[in-house]
């Protein structure tokens, strides 16, 4: 009698999870949806660094206040998870975000970037979702596709700076998305190995939320072309 009992509950334990993660996802949306155009990602409010200091600190805002760019980078933390020599796949990012950095820097026109920016997020957020994970070679070749968008966005915050502030910039924002990225892949390593039946659980709810912010960032920038 008690299996019998025992598989109603459980069924209504997981319906009832699932839709909280919906819920919770939906919010999610409806709230960056409501903020995205409020939101700047200038951290010094479009003032060009005129120093060292300031130029650091306009890297270190740039990816933590551009919600786009830092659901990317919490997502390729992720993904490396459980990848032997996964980091690499950071590191492809990272390299490929100072390429677009340079490449906005020399006036080389790169279209529909917000759109390319939107799309990775998507994708990496679907990934988790589905817990599909390419090889190392092809997911470090999208995450360094996806770093020359994104490093082409953060080259916008930069344009007519000295060299000084320009180099402390570019430093500030690989620091801190190599931060990032290492603190959620070490975190949700150590998270794994203690919580291992229920991890996929949870990685597949920050890959729905990753996902949707994605779809927001997508879809303003679809109705701004």
């Amino acid at each position: 009698m008690k299996d019998i009992h025992d598989k109603p509950t459980k069924s209504r334990v997981s319906y009832q999870l699932h839709r909280i993660r919906v819920i919770l996802a939906l919010a999610i949306l409806i709230f960056f949806s409501t903020i995205e155009s409020a939101i700047a990602h200038h951290p010094m409010g479009g003032k060009i660094p005129s120093n060292l200091w300031e130029g650091f600190l306009s890297g270190v805002g740039h990816p933590i206040i551009g919600i786009d760019h830092l659901a990317f980078v919490v997502a390729v933390g992720l993904i490396a998870v459980g990848i032997p020599n996964g980091i690499s796949i950071i590191a492809s990012f990272l390299a490929t975000v100072i390429l677009g950095t340079g490449i906005h820097l020399l006036s080389i026109d790169l279209p529909l970037t917000e759109i390319a920016i939107a799309l990775s997020v998507v994708v990496f957020g679907t990934m988790l979702v589905l817990k599909k994970k390419l090889s190392l070679q092809l997911l470090s070749i999208f995450a360094a596709i996806a770093g020359i968008f994104h490093g082409y966005a953060y080259g916008e915050a930069i344009i007519g700076a000295e060299m000084t502030p320009l180099f402390a910039y570019l430093l500030g924002f690989t620091v801190v998305q190599l931060l990032i990225a290492l603190l959620v892949m070490k975190s949700a390593e150590l998270v794994s190995n203690f919580w291992e039946n229920k991890f996929f659980l949870v990685t597949r709810f920050l890959g729905l939320t990753i996902g949707a912010i994605g779809m927001v960032f997508f879809t303003s920038a679809i109705f701004s072309y």
